[in-house]
């Protein structure tokens, strides 16, 4: 005896099955990309849509540009700075010596009791 599915090989909420239900896919082309690696890529794009400059690669992460013997080159990545290098960046010693005393000052001259 069956367990009682009867439509077995099917999900719930499935469409019709097969190309002629869904209408004719839209007409497409497959443009090539290189990245620095020398990775080749083929995206599809629906033939009257615009094809973007670069594309990342699916291999490396890369960008990938249209000119394989010219691809772009690999972003520059900058080493993480702390909150500290950006206020040294900003800030001359002479400032933070200056901001301190200022502060310094305030505490000084409130009337409540610095621990």
């Amino acid at each position: 005896m069956g367990s009682g599915n009867a439509i077995r090989g099917s999900r719930v909420g499935a469409g019709p099955m097969g190309e002629a239900e869904r209408g004719e896919a839209a007409p497409r082309v497959r443009v090539p990309f290189w990245c620095a690696n020398m990775h080749e890529t083929r995206p599809s794009f629906a033939s009257d849509a615009a094809v973007p400059e670069f594309w990342d690669c699916p291999r490396c992460g890369l960008p990938a540009g249209q000119d394989e013997a010219n691809p772009p080159a690999p972003p520059r990545n900058e080493p993480y700075k702390t909150h500290l290098a950006y206020v040294k960046e900003r800030r001359s010693d002479k400032d933070g010596a200056q901001i301190l005393a200022e502060a310094l000052e305030r505490l000084r001259s409130s009337s409540r009791p610095i621990y």
